[in-house]
């Protein structure tokens, strides 16, 4: 028998309240679990679901610089005819554009640092 279970992925910040704004703002999502304000979790349609912990001795990510690379980050799908919107909106909230060249065709990957400055993408849907 397989016991029944839910994954997601946690992102570490300073702050998880306002990290969790702009994740719940970019995704549609809604903050649930504010009674701990060291642990929020993020619950959005299509099974989304995302939490953000404070680290106290948090460094963000270099990517693409190897010294502190990656270690994983969020990939965002949306429709090709939208892609140019969801760059605008994630923007407009507060991400930082890292690599946007590869912004045409049905393959188009976008890369940007979340405030926080994690990792994430916007790629076309394929």
């Amino acid at each position: 028998m397989t016991v029944a279970k839910t994954s997601f992925l946690v992102l570490d910040c300073a702050e998880p309240e306002s990290l969790a704004e702009f994740y719940a703002s970019l995704l549609d999502a809604e903050i649930q679990g504010m009674s701990d304000p060291d642990f929020v979790e993020l619950v959005g349609h299509n099974g989304v679901h995302l939490a953000i912990r404070r680290d106290h001795g948090y460094a963000p990510p270099s990517w693409p610089r190897p010294e502190d690379a990656q270690q994983a980050h969020l990939r965002i799908l949306v429709a090709h005819d939208d892609l140019d919107e969801a760059e605008r909106e994630a923007v407009s909230l507060g991400a930082m554009p890292i690599d946007t060249k590869d912004s045409s065709g049905p393959r188009a990957v976008r890369f940007y640092a979340d405030p926080a400055g994690h990792s994430f993408s916007l790629a076309v849907s394929p």
